[in-house]
């Protein structure tokens, strides 16, 4: 079952567990599934690829941890605490991540096979091993692994 056809039973758990927090991620991972459907000109009745439903979710994830920055600034210690749970809720839809060790490895062997040998070329390697790892290394990790390689 993909992502996105295997979110409306969660909801119904949630429902009859009374989980008020699950509930209203699920609800609006749900309509961000059906927006990034009318965005890309398809049927609402239709589903996102596991990939598509990845990246929404990934989205999602990442408007969490800029909340949570913001609001960690700003003092308000209850909104970061929902926020986080919210984060962790849509973070078990995600791939486990890889460690920085296999993104080395993936780094190396990039930057091998596409000739890179100066810094001014970074953005290119970055962008090749996060195609490479297809969403299981966050970019910013990517970015940090690959400019070691440069140190």
């Amino acid at each position: 079952m993909s992502i996105h056809t295997n979110i409306k039973p969660k909801i119904a758990e949630a429902m009859k567990a009374r989980d008020e927090v699950r509930l209203s991620v699920l609800r609006g991972l749900s309509s961000a599934f059906t927006n990034e459907l009318v965005a890309k000109k398809k049927s609402t009745n239709e589903a996102l690829t596991d990939d598509e439903a990845l990246i929404v979710v990934r989205r999602q994830v990442n408007q969490r941890k800029d909340s949570i920055e913001q609001f960690e600034k700003g003092g308000r210690k209850d909104l970061v605490n929902a926020e986080k749970a919210e984060c962790a809720i849509l973070e078990a839809f995600l791939p486990a991540q890889m460690r920085n060790d296999e993104i080395r490895k993936i780094a190396k062997a990039k930057k091998t096979a596409l000739n890179i040998s100066d810094k001014s070329k970074i953005g290119i390697l970055v962008g090749a091993v996060l195609k490479e790892t297809k969403g299981r290394a966050e970019g910013a990790a990517v970015k940090a692994v690959v400019e070691k390689l440069f140190a």
